[in-house]
């Protein structure tokens, strides 16, 4: 029954404050039992997706890299599971959204790029990320097998049902999302449909969800926060606050998925001869 634990902070203007936030925010989940903690979307960064500057590539670093070795270390040292979301430089004007996932024991699992990139006024993501070219992935750690996703990607069951079939037990989400002036009247809404589409995807899994938003104000976007926990039947069972940051923790019963998943088998029940045309655009 592993502890996770989600890290929902407020930017800082620098890199090196951002990590050394995130460096403390480890440690003192890993005090307060955490077997695997999960950063928020580019949690090294500011979101500086809000508008369109060349100036902001700056900002992206290897991965792995010098960051990713100072997790790597910190990891071994504290003996935990570490999924940290950053912007990946993989070549002169080629960029992504990616997550790295590293061991308890510090060796480095490898990559997840954000899939689907949105483009939004506010959220200026095409202009600065490559969708991603590795596929959905599961990691095999020592405290349970997990898939990274990344914002975005909440939104498409399709990333979610894939990301479960490799053996995913829990769903990581890495995410910023918020609400930018003139959206007032919809606040409620929006944030009824980000929860609920990604408490179906646990239902529909038969897994855990853990989306771990950041919060505060940069520039117009206020992020909403409320990082929150969904178990396989959609239950919201850990909740952050919207304005402030929190280390949001949950108990999660890896054993009672097998059972869960032959009472409702949604597995067995996938008629994969009809899907076909999931990989069209469009009906016909």
């Amino acid at each position: 029954m592993p502890r996770i634990a989600l890290i929902q902070q407020e930017a800082a203007a620098l890199a090196a404050e951002n990590k050394r936030q995130q460096t403390a925010a480890i440690r003192e989940a890993a005090a307060g039992g955490a077997q695997i903690i999960c950063t928020q979307e580019m949690c090294t960064t500011p979101y500086f997706c809000r508008t369109q500057d060349c100036e902001q590539f700056d900002a992206a670093e290897p991965i792995p890299g010098p960051w990713t070795e100072e997790l790597c270390a910190l990891a071994a040292e504290l003996g935990v599971v570490i999924a940290a979301a950053g912007f990946e430089k993989r070549a002169a004007g080629l960029y992504h959204n990616t997550a790295c996932v590293i061991d308890a024991d510090g060796a480095f699992l490898g990559i997840y790029r954000k899939m689907h990139i949105p483009q939004d006024p506010g959220f200026e993501e095409k202009f600065y990320f490559t969708p991603g070219d590795l596929g959905y992935k599961c990691f095999e750690t020592r405290h349970g097998r997990i898939g990274v996703l990344i914002c975005w990607d909440q939104w498409f069951p399709e990333a979610a049902r894939l990301t479960a079939m490799q053996g995913a037990e829990i769903l990581f989400y890495p995410t910023a999302i918020g609400w930018i002036p003139g959206e007032e009247k919809l606040h409620s809404a929006q944030h009824c449909a980000w929860e609920t589409v990604q408490r179906g995807h646990a239902v529909a899994n038969a897994c855990y969800v853990c989306a771990v938003n950041r919060c505060g104000s940069e520039g117009e976007t206020t992020f909403w926060g409320q990082s929150f926990v969904a178990d396989h039947y959609g239950r919201v069972i850990a909740k952050a606050p919207a304005e402030k940051p929190c280390i949001l923790y949950a108990d999660l019963d890896l054993q009672v998925l097998e059972a869960h998943r032959r009472i409702w088998p949604f597995f067995r029940d996938r008629r994969v001869d009809s899907y076909a045309p999931l990989t069209e655009l469009w009906g016909k």
